[in-house]
């Protein structure tokens, strides 16, 4: 496909918008980036409008023939709409990249895992003499990957709401829906319109399709073959129990020789020998491929052991869910350390979710106040003002035998610039313990 002649509008000077403005250029097009952001300069070689003058531009009508928006930014928000208000057509950077690639696809959403699950199946294909790379929301963006030339037999493609909220004809030959909850209410105006965002994963599917599905999630799967997997009981079609994987009741493998843990994870795994399943690979080679696989940093990560505590790194649970599942993975008693931003996020269901194994709580962050309120009256609280502070009260309150643990429940953008950020500096207060 080419773009001669036509000039387009990439909304956003991140990995995706830059991914996006290569690839429109390799196929043709003249390009111009804006982002409203406050950054000097130009991005590479492409023509710019940054910050201010952003902010201040006036679209008129035959100015663009397309403007692509990074998933960073909502499509009503008023620099999109300077755009879409002339005329202009507005696709989203996934969907423009889906559109020139015919690469196999495996799409990957849900609230939580998304990422790990992602990664493993980009190792199970590529440990089984398949070349595969994990995209889209992780990794290189979609756009990026296809701007590169280079082939991949199946493409593992982390996608998110914000992402399909802008797709058109995106369909995967096998769609992951991980799990739903509470999240994002900063962007969405209620938990319909997340979830509506997140379904549209089976929007476009075919009878030649396979959707995979937590089980239990009710989201609709159309027209594609629904296939359901769980760790917590045996009413799915792939089931984990007891350090076994089974298939319709039929041993399919064992996680003995997996260095992932919790049951959590081993739905991840599930998920991802299911999408070998659709490709054709077998169990065995699946399981071999992923035994050197190791948990990613900032996901239930071990940091330390000192004094027989246990330092877990687990700042990539930014959310209630991913909270709750590093809760139930854990087998000590737990000194939790949460808080972050304030997301909107309600967080008095996490207190049934307690039941016993949170020793003591130290909150930090925009919403410590509001979190001590929700939980002193349930178990020993403190308010650390730095991470520091945090690790030092979580010390003080723990005891041999337990784990002391960063799973904030919310995103970091209060006191970090990421979740990642904000793990490095829990990583940094437990290595000053003596």
């Amino acid at each position: 496909m080419k773009f001669t002649s036509q000039h387009f509008a990439i909304l956003g000077a991140g990995r995706s918008g830059l991914g996006a403005a290569r690839l429109a250029r390799l196929h043709g097009a003249e390009v111009t980036i804006f982002d409203e952001g406050e950054k000097a300069g130009q991005v590479e070689d492409f023509k710019c409008v940054l910050g201010q003058p952003a902010r201040d531009l006036v679209v008129k009508p035959g100015d663009f023939d397309l403007v692509i928006i990074s998933p960073g930014l909502d499509e009503h928000w008023p620099l999109p709409k300077k755009f879409t208000s002339t005329g202009v057509p507005l696709v989203g950077e996934t969907e423009f990249a889906f559109g020139l690639t015919d690469m196999p696809m495996a799409a990957i959403t849900g609230t939580n895992g998304k990422s790990t699950c992602t990664e493993l199946i980009a190792v199970l294909f590529n440990g089984c003499g398949q070349k595969s790379i994990p995209c889209g929301n992780h990794g290189m963006s979609l756009s990026e990957v296809v701007a590169s030339g280079a082939r991949y037999d199946v493409l593992a493609c982390e996608i998110s709401s914000f992402q399909l909220e802008t797709i058109r004809h995106f369909r995967a030959k096998a769609g992951l829906w991980l799990n739903f909850a509470p999240d994002h209410l900063d962007r969405y105006p209620d938990m319909e319109a997340y979830f509506a965002a997140k379904a549209r994963i089976f929007e476009n599917v075919t009878a030649s399709d396979v959707a995979i599905v937590r089980a239990g999630e009710t989201v609709s799967t159309g027209k594609a073959r629904r296939w359901t997997f769980s760790a917590y009981g045996d009413e799915a079609d792939y089931n984990y129990a007891n350090g076994t994987f089974y298939h319709a009741g039929r041993e399919i493998g064992s996680a003995a020789n997996l260095k992932v843990r919790g049951k959590h994870n081993m739905e991840n795994v599930l998920a991802a020998l299911m999408t070998g399943r659709v490709f054709g690979l077998e169990f065995d080679s699946m399981l071999r491929a992923l035994a050197d696989y190791e948990v990613p940093r900032h996901r239930c990560e071990l940091i330390r052991t000192l004094a027989d505590r246990e330092y877990i790194n687990d700042s990539k649970a930014t959310n209630l869910h991913a909270l709750e599942a590093c809760l139930r993975s854990q087998e000590r008693p737990i000194v939790l350390i949460a808080g972050g931003k304030d997301k909107q996020l309600d967080y008095t269901p996490l207190r049934a979710e307690l039941k016993g194994q949170v020793r003591a709580m130290v909150f930090i962050g925009e919403i410590a106040q509001e979190l001590e309120q929700t939980f002193g009256d349930l178990l020993p609280c403190k308010r650390g003002a730095d991470m520091a502070e945090a690790v030092s009260f979580a010390t003080q309150l723990s005891r041999p035998g337990d784990a002391i643990i960063l799973s904030p429940g919310t995103s970091s953008f209060d006191m970090y610039t990421g979740y990642g950020q904000r793990g490095d500096a829990f990583r940094d207060a437990v290595n000053a313990l003596n």
